[in-house]
């Protein structure tokens, strides 16, 4: 099973990752991890930080000659902006600096800063953070190169910002089985050069105004992005004890991103308003497809467990807690009213949080894989999974 650690501040010296359980015999390389890294800076309304940053993964074991060795992989990720923090975020210097006492509505500032007794709630922000998303998509990049081994994929992109919503699209032919991966890869580069990973251009362009417009009164927005695993067998996950459901699972990773704060498999809330035949998804079976389904509002999961259906997730982000014009708080010490302190950031972030959406995601969805399938070696996984696909077709 992928465990894996990270720990670094948003203005320290850098950002480290502890991945252990990946198998040995995976081609992997800082260029796969660095793709990902690129593309969670990327999304039109990004804030001034990612002008600093240009996020590069330095893998420092537990790789050999461009294969993983069964080891625990080590990774560290540079923070540039730290030239500008060295004194304030020094690990060794008593010097005393300015303290951050200026609590953000909408952020941890306030609640860490009671719950660890901090005085300065510079010791909160720095861990709560988004900028440390940025080594989960280096671990759920690895996680990814496991899945690609045995043509899974995890892709995501932007459904709605504010109150503008994509229309209903057609992603591929729901009959073709499996996705292709250069349908994937065709897909990926196409969001990949959107300014906000947006598969509807003309909704695109009404995100873009409303991002703007929030720009000027110097205000955030937030939205909605969903999460696509494709072509991930039936059986993973379990329905006998409740940690080891799959959308439970993938519900827990997805929430713990920073500022998301709802999320939805398949059709989600839609479902509680709905009867139960508009619900459900009837079973079909044919020689070529085995069992199937022409509808999927289970979003890929039933009773905790892959269907073999695309699995869909669906989760909303609030708008970043930074504001340019600052709501009302309450100083932590003095406990005078100020406007709440400001810092560098961004006005809109769903597509990037879309980016860490797959990371995690990714993660769970290779444990469930190796949970099933087993092997030390990536050799013994991917006979493992050839053997059990055979067992489906011959059902």
């Amino acid at each position: 099973m992928i465990r894996f650690l990270t720990a670094g501040e948003s203005h320290g010296k850098c950002l480290t990752l502890i991945v252990e359980g990946v198998p040995s015999g995976l081609r992997l390389s800082s260029g796969d991890i660095d793709n990902d890294l690129r593309r969670r800076q990327s999304g039109y309304g990004r804030g001034g930080r990612m002008k600093i940053e240009s996020d590069r993964a330095e893998i420092t074991s537990g790789v050999r000659a461009g294969e993983t060795l069964g080891s625990p992989i080590a990774a560290i990720i540079n923070n540039k902006d730290w030239e500008n923090w060295q004194d304030v975020m020094s690990v060794e210097s008593t010097i005393q600096t300015e303290k951050f006492t200026k609590p953000r509505p909408g952020h941890a500032d306030l609640a860490g800063g009671i719950k660890y007794h901090h005085k300065d709630l510079r010791n909160v922000l720095e861990r709560a953070s988004a900028r440390e998303t940025a080594s989960r998509v280096a671990a759920g990049a690895i996680a990814k190169r496991i899945l690609e081994e045995l043509g899974i994929y995890v892709i995501s992109f932007v459904v709605s910002i504010e109150n503008t919503k994509a229309n209903s699209i057609i992603l591929w032919d729901e009959t073709t089985r499996p996705i292709p991966g250069e349908w994937v890869m065709d897909f990926q580069n196409r969001l990949d050069s959107s300014p906000l990973r947006c598969p509807d251009p003309e909704a695109e362009k009404l995100m873009i105004d409303a991002i703007d417009a929030a720009k000027a009164d110097g205000d955030s927005l937030g939205g909605t992005f969903r999460i696509l695993v494709l072509n991930a067998p039936p059986g993973l996950g379990s329905h006998i004890h409740w940690d080891r459901r799959l959308d439970a699972r993938i519900a827990y990773a997805v929430m713990s991103i920073p500022a998301i704060k709802g999320v939805e498999i398949g059709a989600g809330f839609q479902t509680a308003t709905s009867r139960g035949s508009q619900v459900h998804d009837e079973i079909f079976y044919d020689s070529e497809s085995g069992f199937y389904r022409k509808s999927n509002s289970a979003g890929g999961i039933e009773g905790g467990i892959s269907n073999g259906e695309v699995i869909v997730i669906d989760a909303a982000m609030k708008p970043i807690p930074t504001l340019m014009k600052p709501l009302n708080s309450v100083d932590y010490i003095s406990k005078e009213p100020f406007l709440a302190a400001k810092e560098r950031s961004d006005v809109c972030a769903v597509p990037a949080a879309g980016v860490v959406g797959e990371a995690v995601v990714a993660v769970e969805i290779a444990n469930a894989v190796l949970e099933k399938f087993g092997g030390d070696n990536i050799s013994e996984i991917k006979y493992s999974f050839e053997a059990y696909k055979k067992y489906l077709v011959n059902l």
